[in-house]
């Protein structure tokens, strides 16, 4: 049996991760998407701008609703197009979208980074957080 750590560590062993700093320059490409998996009330308590939170638990079944392929009715066109882009997975301290980046390049999203040390170095950095 693993525990929730040994779970952690085998998903980072098998994604790529980016610090804040990476995050944050790859913000200004349109072709970026930002999806904060922590819950409601963590998002709501603070979050990056362009951040759209997709609680971890409902991520697999709500990521064709993303704003970017909002226009595209069809649920595998829609994935299509977002495995396309550089998808940033966030959450409070790095765990979270880890397991999320290993689910997302399940899926077959090629371009899936986790944000090491999450929201949580977001801040500490002192980077813009919006409430």
């Amino acid at each position: 049996m693993k525990n929730a750590q040994q779970l952690v560590a085998e998903a980072k062993s098998q994604i790529r991760e980016v610090s804040v700093e990476q995050l944050a320059a790859a913000l200004s490409d349109p072709h970026s998407i930002l999806i904060d998996v922590r819950e409601p009330d963590e998002f709501n308590a603070g979050h990056i701008h362009s951040a759209v939170n997709y609680p971890r638990g409902v991520l697999e079944m709500r990521i064709h609703q993303h704003p970017a392929v909002a226009a595209i009715c069809d649920t595998d066109q829609a994935l299509a197009t977002l495995a396309g882009k550089a998808v940033y997975l966030l959450c409070r301290s790095g765990a979270r979208s880890a397991l999320a980046a290993l689910s997302l390049q399940q899926m077959g999203f090629s371009r899936v980074y986790s944000v090491t040390g999450g929201f949580q170095a977001w801040q500490d950095a002192g980077l813009k957080v919006e409430i």
